[in-house]
């Protein structure tokens, strides 16, 4: 992929996350902090379905957006052929170990399992 591309991801899963973040905020403000930390009420927000989408795509754009800064700050200590397919993959594996924990946590506690 050429680097204005991957930017263009990093800079637009950066906005798409700072909108998003700021709803999740924003939702948690119609009650205390407290209040809103107890257990009852993290299991009904992730009962909510719409709720647990937003939650999921934060969790796939931060993702993507992190693992994309960390691979763009792995490959200005060193090139090489080898050493850049070696960080591309492992940043790839990394966020899709990631991404496949977190939708687990999302999932199970949406579906009671929890």
């Amino acid at each position: 992929m050429r680097e204005s591309t991957i930017m263009k991801i990093h800079y637009g899963t950066a906005l798409a996350a700072v909108a998003l973040v700021a709803v999740h905020i924003l939702m948690r403000l119609t009650m205390g902090y407290a209040e809103s930390l107890e257990y009852e009420n993290v299991l009904a927000n992730y009962k909510f379905v719409p709720y647990a989408i937003m939650l999921e795509i934060i969790l796939v754009l931060l993702a993507v957006h992190g693992f994309n800064g960390l691979r763009v700050i792995l490959l200005e200590l060193k090139q090489g052929r080898l050493y850049e397919k070696a960080v591309s993959y492992g940043c790839l594996v990394g966020m899709i170990g990631l991404i496949a924990y977190g939708s687990r946590t999302i999932i199970m506690t949406n579906m009671g399992m929890v």
